[in-house]
């Protein structure tokens, strides 16, 4: 089992540089590189990652995406002087030539292609290149937008060629539309590509009819091209979750990828001058978290843009430690997705339905009216500022932004608890457990008692429940202290531990809990105070309680063939749970589950992202290969398979179609595929 995360990073890539003026070129400085690499050593992740050196990419590698003349014309710069360099620099789009761009462009396709290398021969399980030159703008026979060589599509190519790899991902979160990537693999059904940028209906760089959401790839390549125009700036965290949970999620769980690649731009971050966007940097850990959930694991993150340099640096951080198996950090700002976004959402997944199974019974129409157009009639600025004083407010900006950075990562960040998942060994059955898991003593049965009596009488009835208890009780105590990060737990009536493991939490001062109960409930919670929200998945609706904003019934029954929980899990438990934000995720299996293991590991393998990564699990103690595949999912020594992907029935599509329209005002994560009607403010 491929384990480690390669970390590539070579101080020579910063001797590309910009020699003479250019107000366009002016924020690709080598700072970008090395200010991210100081801040992994300031967070001591640089040690914590595998060494893997950088090499020059090979002429031959190069030519599997270039033409011949772009690599000669590049080659040729390397002995040109400043005015010779400028002037071949101006040939092209945002482009600057330094007398050693050739070898650092040649160094970031090497480095690129050892990563591939490192991930796909199990040396590591996934890793990320710090490069420069980026490369998504580039084009087989032209430089453009900062880009040389086009580092991710040689890298694909190359492991198509090398591995004999058949589906590629490649996900672009940088914030302008990698338009060199889409032409490269635009015919080719084995890449699917997906790219979210900033469009303003083709105001924004590089301002292409071929950028919107309806150029869905040509020819074989149909519905492999996957553009997300952003119609406006601002975007912030929720923006983003909504377009994996709602377009990307979906899309790459049903094309099975061997490869994950992410042209990993942080300009799409809060304070950068290009995207003027609110994200985060804590964003890209719970992207990059969904994202390891797939290929097995296999990722390969390659830095594109990024022009704030604390806003990129921390950002890059907060991509490695994910990347290294850290439990991620709780998300922050409001979790509700502009009208902007779910307009583009919804676009897309219109243009995407004739050739994706998981919209074939999804209501999708183009939206012609968007809210943004009106918006960009406004935006010419009748006295607009000299270039100086828009520098002035620039800076001005990037201070502030700095400062407000400071701060959020203080707030946000937070020790790792020293070990990962804890058991006890009640049955004796802990040696089927992986490795990894930490066994803790069990609570004493006079405290036990103690406790039942105080507090949770009216739910234990039997003293057989006790010994159970210990246990449960003895690992939520580590998870409430952060001295573990998760836990499971066996227990013979899950009904009746879950109810205590709830009524514990909240006596403790946990908030939100989150349930998640898969199997016959016996013992319903009181959700009405709203600090327990529980998603009941059971095969046929149970009688005594009604659906309610904090109690919600799925009725599931998983398909034979495969694993068709994705349709589900993704489109209505993950928005639904990112909403609720809680500070504890409890998962419990109890008698009769309607799920498959394989549907019960990617409850456990996404929901991770939450509650900084603490997880609860009971399972009923009877389900040994339950309890092997959550522990496996909880340690997090690889992606679990999840089984063969089945499209749902179109009865099953309706069912959460009912759900999403019934709570999308309160869990407003789920309206990027709703009906917009919610909607009853405009997002100006």
């Amino acid at each position: 089992m491929a384990s480690g995360t390669a970390l590539i990073y070579d101080e020579e890539m910063t001797t590309h540089k910009l020699l003479w003026s250019d107000p366009v070129c002016d924020i690709e400085v080598p700072e970008r590189l090395s200010s991210s690499y100081d801040q992994l050593k300031r967070y001591h992740l640089v040690e914590r990652c595998v060494h893997v050196p950088a090499r020059e990419g090979s002429k031959e590698e190069i030519l599997l995406v270039h033409s011949s003349e772009h690599l000669e014309v590049a080659k040729s710069t390397q002995t040109m002087n400043e005015e010779e360099l400028k002037k071949v620099s101006g040939n092209y789009d945002a482009f600057f030539f330094h007398p050693n761009t050739y070898r650092c462009a040649r160094l970031a396709v090497g480095a690129t292609l050892e990563l591939v290398d490192a991930v796909m021969s199990g040396k590591v399980r996934n890793g990320m290149a710090l490069v420069r030159p980026p490369g998504h703008h580039s084009q087989r026979n032209a430089a453009n937008g900062f880009c040389l060589f086009n580092n991710v599509a040689i890298a694909a190519e190359y492991a198509k060629l090398k591995y004999g790899l058949q589906r590629i991902l490649i996900v672009d979160w940088d914030v302008h539309h990698g338009q060199g990537t889409q032409y490269i693999f635009e015919e080719d059904p084995s890449v699917l590509y997906f790219s979210w940028h900033r469009y303003e209906h083709q105001e924004f760089w590089p301002s292409l009819k071929e950028s919107d959401y309806d150029a869905v790839g040509l020819g074989k390549g149909k519905g492999f091209n996957i553009n997300l125009p952003w119609n406006k700036v601002g975007m912030g965290n929720s923006d983003y979750l909504a377009a994996f949970f709602h377009v990307l999620l979906p899309m790459a769980f049903e094309f099975d990828p061997e490869l994950v690649i992410v042209s990993s731009g942080y300009d799409s971050g809060i304070g950068d001058p290009e995207g003027q966007m609110n994200a985060t940097p804590e964003v890209f850990a719970h992207l990059t978290h969904f994202l390891m959930q797939l290929a097995s694991g296999k990722l390969c993150v390659i830095l594109e843009g990024g022009y704030h340099l604390k806003s990129l640096s921390e950002s890059v951080c907060m991509t490695v430690k994910t990347l290294l198996g850290d439990p991620v950090p709780q998300i922050t700002g409001e979790m509700a997705p502009c009208l902007s976004a779910v307009e583009s959402i919804q676009n897309v997944r219109a243009a995407h339905k004739r050739y994706w199974k998981w919209l074939m019974y999804e209501d999708t129409s183009f939206l012609q009216n968007l809210s943004t157009k009106s918006h960009l009639l406004k935006k010419a600025n009748p006295n607009p500022s000299t270039e100086h004083e828009s520098k002035i407010t620039n800076s001005d900006e990037t201070v502030k932004v700095e400062r407000f950075l400071e701060l959020h990562m203080k707030n946000i960040l937070f020790p790792v608890p020293p070990i990962k998942t804890a058991t006890t060994d009640s049955k004796g059955s802990a040696h089927l457990l992986p490795v990894p898991v930490h066994f803790v003593k069990e609570m004493d049965k006079t405290e036990i008692k103690a406790l039942v009596s105080g507090f949770y009488a009216d739910i234990v009835k039997e003293d057989k429940n006790l010994l159970s208890l210990g246990s449960m009780l003895a690992i939520l105590d580590k998870i409430f202290k952060k001295e573990v990060c998760n836990g499971i737990a066996g227990s013979p009536t899950s009904s009746v531990s879950v109810a205590v493991a709830l009524r514990h939490s909240v006596r403790f001062g946990f908030q939100r809990v989150l349930c998640i109960f898969v199997g016959d409930l016996e013992i319903i919670p009181n959700t009405e105070d709203g600090k327990i929200l529980m998603i009941h998945i059971c095969e046929k609706e149970q009688s005594g309680k009604t659906r309610s904003k904090h109690y919600i019934s799925l009725n599931w029954k998983e398909d034979a063939e495969g694993n068709d929980f994705f349709s589900a899990v993704l489109g209505f438990i993950l928005p639904v749970a990112y909403s609720y934000q809680p500070n504890l995720t409890v998962i419990a299996v109890g008698p009769n589950r309607s799920l498959g293991i394989s549907g019960i590991s990617l409850l456990f393998s996404l929901l991770q992202g939450l509650a900084e990564s603490r997880i609860f699990a009971v399972i009923e103690d009877t389900e040994i290969n339950v309890m092997q595949s959550v522990a496996k999912a909880l340690v997090g020594a690889s992606a679990p398979h999840f089984g063969v992907y089945v499209p749902p029935t179109q009865e099953k599509v309706n069912k959460i179609k009912i759900l999403r329209d019934q709570f999308q005002q309160e869990w407003k994560m789920l309206q990027c595929s709703g009906k917009l009607s919610v909607f009853i403010v405009s997002s100006y």
